[in-house]
């Protein structure tokens, strides 16, 4: 195994110093690139567009289950063929529900009813959705993938994955799904064709590896729980598949690092060392950067995937960057950012050739999911 070096504070102040004056130089691009962004804390999906005069929000949707109560949109997926665009309601009673709209004219279109606080999400061309079942504030017992058919938004099945599951994400040929769980510090496999738990592999820094599929808590394997009686911890927030289907990334929230996953060796192939607190990334289009939001360090960490080294730390217009999503031309990072209190959400765009913040606009409060739509010519 590689491990990357670790970014040196003077190298972080650098580049933080470096963004921030090259920000002010960058001229907006000549298209329009449109993304979905769940506020959390105020129960609305905001559209937003970055173009040729920055970053601004379209609308505004409604995402909620009572006009009354808090109800908490949490993940955005969109569809592949960009039709339709679907937000989890994580704080339902007894469980939570996705919701299903049409993308552009923002019409509710359906719901379905899945399991308890359902986070991220991922849809196949085919019409499945598969949503992981966080179970927030439940007890920290094995929770579920469910997996629903978005015609008639129907849950068809509940498979049994780890305690905690998060970062629901498809291969490219969308044949496999994966998710990691953060207290069971397992990498989940789930063949999307018989809907089953294919392969586990237990994520304990140092103690990696391969688990019986049947297999619910790592408890069953290793004799404790992870994390207990001062056991080290992974405790993984995102996984990332590779372009090429050979990689998976995952973001170990618990000790700074991101794992890189031979998925053929179903083994670790590489560490790259990061900032406070990785919690969400995704990859380029093209296969040669990673971006990893970095909650506790109230940055975005950028890594050339050739090296495995991070290029450059990107300082967040607010604190607590949460999710990530790459533009399919590999140009822009569109970064949402919860923010503290009572501040608004904010987007942040950084484009990725010059490792910079250029354009951020504010939308709802704990602004968290997000799901790229489409880009097109400006003006179209």
């Amino acid at each position: 195994m590689i491990r990357s070096l670790p970014g040196a504070a003077c190298t972080a102040a650098v580049a933080l110093a470096w963004t921030a004056g090259n920000a002010a130089a960058q001229v907006h691009p000549a298209a329009d690139y449109y993304v979905y962004v769940a506020a959390e804390s105020q129960d609305e999906v905001a559209l937003v567009r970055y173009g040729p005069d920055g970053a601004e929000v379209v609308r505004t949707t409604e995402a909620s289950l009572n006009p009354t109560d808090m109800d908490g949109p949490h993940g955005i997926a969109v569809s592949p063929d960009g039709s339709n665009w679907y937000v989890s309601i994580a704080h339902g009673a007894p469980f939570g529900q996705i919701q299903k709209f049409s993308t552009g004219e923002d019409a509710k279109l359906g719901a379905a009813t899945v399991g308890l606080f359902p986070a991220t999400m991922a849809v196949t061309p085919g019409g499945l959705l598969f949503a992981v079942n966080f179970n927030l504030h439940g007890d920290p017992v094995p929770s579920s993938v469910s997996i629903v058919e978005t015609e008639s938004m129907t849950e068809i099945r509940k498979v049994t994955t780890c305690a905690m599951p998060h970062g629901s994400r498809l291969s490219l040929d969308a044949k496999m799904h994966y998710s990691v769980c953060m207290m069971d510090d397992q990498l989940v496999e789930i063949d999307a064709a018989t809907m089953a738990v294919r392969r586990r592999l237990y994520l304990g820094p140092g103690a990696e590896r391969d688990l019986p599929p049947q297999t619910d808590e790592s408890a069953d394997v290793i004799g404790r729980r992870p994390g207990e009686a001062g056991a080290s911890r992974c405790g993984p927030t995102w996984v990332q598949p590779s372009p090429d289907g050979r990689h998976a990334w995952i973001a170990c929230n618990k000790n700074r690092e991101v794992l890189e996953i031979d998925l053929d060796a179903w083994q670790v192939a590489r560490r790259l060392d990061t900032g406070a607190g990785p919690y969400n990334l995704d990859v380029t289009p093209d296969g040669s950067s990673l971006v990893v939001t970095y909650k506790g360090d109230h940055a975005v960490g950028l890594f050339d995937l050739a090296s495995g080294d991070e290029r450059a730390v990107v300082a967040s217009s607010r604190n607590i960057p949460h999710g990530v999503a790459v533009s399919p031309d590999s140009r822009y990072a569109f970064i949402t950012i919860e923010g503290v209190g009572n501040q608004p959400g904010t987007v942040d765009v950084i484009d990725l050739r010059s490792d910079s913040v250029v354009s951020s606009v504010d939308v709802g409060r704990q602004a968290g999911g997000i799901g790229f739509w489409k880009m097109e010519r400006a003006g179209e």
